[in-house]
């Protein structure tokens, strides 16, 4: 029976010359923006690699003809490296967990037209957009409350984004409200719906707003110079800035003072950028589908 039926044929959009030229071009344009984000971090790679002599003799050398991991074993030898990844982890992971609930359960009540207040504590947290209490206000806080020299001194003024929750409401604001209403007449209480109801629909958004908080707590930096003295507790971040913006070298050099041939700054500086921004980088994989589906976030009016 199947084989009686005729296949259709399939007719081509046609397409004009000027199109394929204006794809063609969006190729060429596109793959050379392609190349100009991916060169910075093929440079750093390629130099880490390379003898510092090689360099010098080469500057301009993408591909020497010999590699050294000199400059990797010095950073793992050297032991506020492991502190900072360290703090860094329990910094961003925590931090970011607290980010993303946070905006979960401060969103969705937002939503209740039935909130008594409701315009009241969305114009106070829209003024926080606006205003703050400035840098020295913040610091005597942070004095007061005992947290200097903790990791939450670098998590909790940050909890809970202004933008992001602004964001976060609209996002909840365009499920339809009939999902609720079904799940209210099933029985299902306010936790309830919004466990089962409110959280799976918001998967795009809570990937979207999780890779951003994950990759703002793991290259904050300035928040620990303020409240961080322990130089045990600094975050990774802090450690790489002082290594590469002040030639820090210095303190991997008199860690290694046994080692006979240390490594130049700057193949050193170079290791040490990629031993950072490598883990992060890895994060992004598992949330891309999720990433490519939230980037329309806010755009719904709520």
């Amino acid at each position: 029976m199947l084989s009686l039926i005729k296949k259709q044929p399939r007719h081509k959009i046609k397409t004009s010359l000027g199109d394929k030229i204006f794809t063609v071009g969006n190729y060429i344009f596109l793959s050379f923006c392609a190349l100009v984000c991916i060169f910075p971090l093929f440079y750093v790679l390629s130099y880490s690699l390379t003898p510092y002599q090689e360099y010098l003799a080469n500057p301009l050398n993408l591909f020497p003809s010999r590699y050294t991991l000199q400059a990797y074993k010095e950073l793992i030898e050297f032991p506020l490296i492991w502190s900072g990844y360290y703090s860094t982890l329990f910094i961003t992971i925590v931090g970011t967990l607290l980010n993303v609930t946070m905006l979960v359960i401060t969103g969705y009540p937002l939503t209740k037209r039935y909130l008594k207040g409701r315009n009241f504590i969305m114009l106070m947290i829209t003024f926080t957009m606006f205003f703050s209490g400035g840098m020295i206000p913040g610091y005597l806080l942070i004095r007061n409350l005992h947290l200097l020299d903790t990791y939450w001194a670098l998590i909790l003024p940050g909890a809970c984004s202004a933008y992001n929750l602004i964001l976060m409401r609209n996002f909840i604001t365009a499920i339809p409200a009939s999902l609720e209403e079904a799940a209210f007449i099933d029985g299902a209480n306010e936790l309830q719906i919004l466990w089962k109801v409110i959280v799976p629909l918001c998967k795009p958004a809570i990937a979207t707003f999780t890779l951003f908080s994950a990759v703002g707590h793991w290259n904050s930096y300035f928040s620990a110079i303020i409240y961080i003295n322990d130089r045990e507790k600094w975050p990774l971040m802090l450690i790489v800035r002082e290594m590469v913006a002040n030639s820090g070298t210095d303190m991997v050099n008199q860690a290694n003072v046994l080692m006979e041939d240390l490594t130049q700054p700057f193949t050193l500086q170079m290791a040490v950028i990629i031993f950072t921004i490598v883990p992060i980088l890895l994060v992004y994989p598992f949330v891309q589908k999720y990433f490519m589906k939230g980037m329309m976030i806010g755009s719904v009016k709520g």
